[in-house]
């Protein structure tokens, strides 16, 4: 027989009056086993009922492991295919309530705290298993690359991957500012070459076309006139204008014809295209009866009349044509390379030259090596023929070359 227990126990155990432990009137006590029927009561069925007093009442326990399983993972609404302007429609949000068709768990253990809380852990493992919920954005890598994050990562892991890191971004933007600095400086750099290697050459020739044009048409009208033209002295302040021609020299082996001007200044005589005439020192003229006439002119750019005169040979000619006269002259020597400061080679019996006594010499010079100033290139020649302009040019500018 099962000994009673609990508040029953405790009511039974006080004997006689007074209160038991629950603060009720005890009573007698009352004996122990199932009491017998009292004499005339009709244990039957009250009202027709069903005899339910002799069964105990019987509830199913399921457990948490004989459920059936269900996939909690939201799914992707699809759009109909062949709907004109409709997107794909965002994920839905998790669904925490039971699916239709789930029996619920009956007799969970714990209370209401405790089976919130494992509801709260069964969505978040629900979530990890999914990926990222709706409205969570990939963060951004260099160049486009999608970090992937960790599962479970939350806001700051995400907001941090979004961000592009600091130092990254600095080296990105000085690289970006040296590449367009160097880009221009090519660009200047490439412009620079064009000017000086070509522009300075267009604009040269231009010039020297001009004044040789000009000068020959003047001293073709003087020619018709009644009086020659007049040879001005440029010893005399009122001579040859700097940076205006008063002859022009030709070297029909190369093909050269340009206007020759007084001075040897850069900017008003040799960068316009000209060939200049040595004032300082003084140099001698085409018409002197004796001396040197020393010519200087571009190797390189603005022209570059003399560009090829270290390929002249001995014998080659030069004429310098003046309002009046043409003056042929031969070449017989060429020093490849001197001082700048050897000023020698211009004097009236030129230095290097082999020339022992006083003549009638023209002295071109020129920078060496090609395309520098370093050095100069010199070449002589010797007066061999004195031709009056009326009576039409030389051989030298009329036999074939």
């Amino acid at each position: 027989m099962r000994r009673p227990t609990g508040r029953r126990a405790r009511g039974r155990a006080g004997t006689g009056g007074g209160q038991d432990g629950d603060g009720r009137i005890a009573g007698p006590p009352r004996p122990e086993g199932d009491l017998p029927p009292r004499p005339g009561h009709d244990p039957g069925q009250p009202y027709g009922a069903p005899d339910f007093r002799d069964r105990t009442a019987e509830l199913t326990v399921v457990s948490p492991a004989d459920l059936p399983s269900r996939d909690i993972t939201p799914s992707l609404g699809t759009p109909a295919i062949g709907t004109p302007g409709l997107d794909a429609p965002a994920a839905g949000p998790l669904a925490i309530g039971p699916a239709p068709g789930d029996t619920p768990a009956v007799g969970a253990p714990g209370g209401r705290a405790a089976r919130r809380r494992a509801l709260q852990e069964q969505q978040k493992s629900s979530r990890r298993r999914s990926g990222p919920g709706p409205g969570t954005r990939p963060a951004a890598g260099p160049r486009g690359a999608v970090a992937e994050l960790p599962p479970g990562a939350g806001r700051a892991a995400r907001r941090k991957a979004a961000r592009p890191p600091t130092r990254s971004r600095v080296i990105t933007g000085v690289a970006t500012g040296v590449g367009e600095i160097a880009m221009t400086l090519g660009l200047v750099l490439v412009l620079f070459v064009v000017y000086t290697k070509w522009w300075t050459n267009v604009v040269g020739d231009r010039n020297a076309a001009r004044q040789t044009t000009q000068l020959q048409e003047q001293w073709d009208q003087a020619e018709e006139g009644e009086e020659p033209l007049p040879q001005p002295d440029p010893r005399e302040p009122d001579g040859f204008a700097p940076g205006k021609g008063f002859a022009v020299l030709y070297i029909p082996s190369l093909g050269v014809k340009v206007p020759v001007a007084q001075g040897t200044d850069k900017y008003k005589v040799l960068d316009k295209g000209l060939t200049g005439h040595y004032t300082n020192p003084k140099t001698a003229m085409p018409w002197d009866k004796q001396g040197n006439f020393a010519v200087a002119g571009h190797r390189n750019t603005h022209g570059e009349p003399f560009r090829y005169i270290n390929k002249l040979k001995t014998g080659d000619e030069i004429v310098v044509e003046t309002a009046t006269v043409y003056y042929t002259y031969t070449v017989f020597a060429q020093l490849p390379e001197t001082s700048p400061r050897n000023i020698g080679v211009i004097d009236p019996i030129p230095k290097g030259s082999g020339k022992k006594s006083p003549g009638r010499y023209i002295t071109l010079t020129t920078c060496t090596p090609d395309g520098a100033s370093t050095y100069r290139l010199i070449v002589w020649g010797e007066m061999k023929e004195e031709r009056p302009r009326a009576q039409g040019k030389p051989d030298a500018l009329v036999k074939p070359r």
